[in-house]
């Protein structure tokens, strides 16, 4: 059973508390704030018993105010999980803000569980109620807006048909090895190529360019029969897998998912061998949007943006925009890589819901620039639009309005976005993501926002508490 709330502190704890053992200044504004939101809880509380069958029985496990506030602990710090751990363990600060108090911390990998609970539409719902006690608190007022995009990669080596071929060679071999130990009687053999397929993938890639032009061919053919044969082994073995006499339950399940990851890992691997014939056999150019760049995070999307220091990103775009005081208010997973102009409109609807007041300024780089986002920024009563015109003879009076005092200034206010990416890349851990699948990916990018959200709130909180205690000259 999971409660909402954490325990209340033991005698000890508060002994300890009455000796001055207190939160530093952010961390305690923090969880003024989360206290004062008891739907932040709520949120958190169904997603950790969604799917679960008789939630209020067994094992008392994490409550809801521990879960996000060690989530949140996490991405503020940018630690991994085994030093959020040891340090919330070694430090009783870190323990009352996370609300263990004396309380043993569990492990690592339970609270990677209880994360991965969390839902992309949880993290957005948690934003959207801290923007909305920022406004109610009359911390932000919405007037600026700026926006940018940028990459976040996943967790993948730079893709090569031959080296993709090799990962589903190997892989399918180590889970074949796995199934095979937990159904020993199956009657067809496999047989491991993973030697050969590793020298033919490493001639590949050592091939000079004179080399390449005659050897390619011949050593990519090689290297897609060798995985041909894996994949159809493979699939040989599952099926006799299956009509398998199961022992006990438990081998049963463990021999279903192994079938299911084999099939998956073979599916994949098949979508790599259709591409490395059409593009090395048949010369023909296939398409980003057709290509596999990962067996293991298939999501991936290549990304060019005509960066000269990486010409090429494997990961997703990610549409950012920032409100005058900092506060992230909207933030979006891209699927492929969509021109930045097609984010204005959404941007707009997106400050429309959160607050009353029309924009005074709306600044975008010249990458956001097109007639039609130009009138949507007209329609939804922007009142500097700071988009700079790309391409194209400018009319007189474009030209003279982007040279105007207003829209220098917007262009100026704008480019502190590059800033606030930095610092979630930097501070918050956001320039790459080492979680498995599309929606932890989108759940890794929330949870930066949330905790650059939340650090600048607390910030904002305690300048204006200061402003306040200045005496009067």
């Amino acid at each position: 059973m999971r409660a909402i709330c954490s325990p209340q502190p033991s005698f000890a704890d508060l002994a300890l508390q009455a000796q001055g053992l207190a939160l530093d200044a952010t961390l305690r504004t923090i969880a003024t704030l989360l206290e004062e939101q008891p739907g932040l809880l709520d949120l958190v509380h169904d997603d950790l018993q969604r799917g679960l069958r008789s939630p209020r029985t067994g094992r008392t496990g994490l409550t809801a105010e521990q879960v996000l506030r060690t989530f949140i602990l996490q991405r503020i710090k940018n630690w991994d999980l085994r030093e959020l751990r040891e340090r919330t363990a070694d430090g009783y600060t870190l323990r009352i803000f996370t609300g263990f108090f004396s309380a043993p911390v569990p492990r690592h990998d339970a609270l990677h569980r209880a994360f991965t609970r969390l839902t992309p539409d949880t993290l957005r719902a948690l934003n959207d109620l801290v923007i909305r006690w920022a406004v109610a608190q009359g911390l932000e007022d919405g007037k600026k807006l700026r926006a940018d995009t940028t990459v976040v990669e996943t967790n993948v080596h730079y893709p090569t048909d031959s080296t993709l071929l090799w990962d589903g060679v190997r892989v399918l071999t180590r889970l074949v090895g796995k199934l095979r130990a937990t159904v020993p009687d199956l009657a067809v053999g496999f047989v491991n190529r993973t030697r050969s397929a590793r020298r033919r993938m490493q001639e590949i890639q050592r091939l000079t360019p004179t080399q390449r032009q005659d050897q390619q061919v011949p050593k990519y053919r090689a290297l897609i029969t060798i995985a041909t044969a894996v994949v159809q082994a493979a699939r040989a073995v599952v099926a006799a897998a299956e009509t398998t006499p199961g022992a006990e339950p438990v081998a049963a399940a463990q021999c279903a998912a192994l079938r299911e990851e084999i099939n998956t890992y073979c599916d994949r691997t098949e979508r790599v061998l259709e591409q490395a014939r059409r593009r090395v056999l048949d010369g023909e150019s296939v398409p980003n949007a057709e290509k596999l760049f990962s067996i293991f995070e298939p999501h991936t999307d290549l990304i060019k943006r005509g960066k000269a220091q990486k010409p090429v990103e494997f990961g997703h775009k990610v549409f950012l925009a920032e409100s005058g005081r900092g506060l992230i208010t909207d933030y979006r997973v891209l699927d492929g890589n969509p021109v930045d102009e097609t984010q204005v409109a959404p941007m707009l609807d997106r400050h429309r819901e959160l607050f009353a007041t029309p924009l005074d300024l709306g600044a975008m780089d010249r990458g956001f620039f097109s007639p039609l986002a130009v009138r949507a920024c007209e329609a939804a009563g922007v009142a500097v639009e700071c988009i700079p015109q790309r391409g194209g003879r400018k009319t007189p009076e474009r030209a003279a309005y982007e040279k105007s005092r207003p829209f220098r200034a917007g262009q100026r206010f704008r480019a502190g976005i590059e800033g606030r990416i930095s610092v979630l890349f930097r501070g918050r851990g956001m320039k790459r993501c080492l979680l498995h699948g599309r929606e932890r990916f989108e759940l890794f990018v929330g949870a930066a926002v949330l905790a650059n959200n939340l650090l600048l709130l607390a910030e904002l909180v305690q300048r204006r508490a200061a402003r306040r205690r200045r005496p009067a000259a």
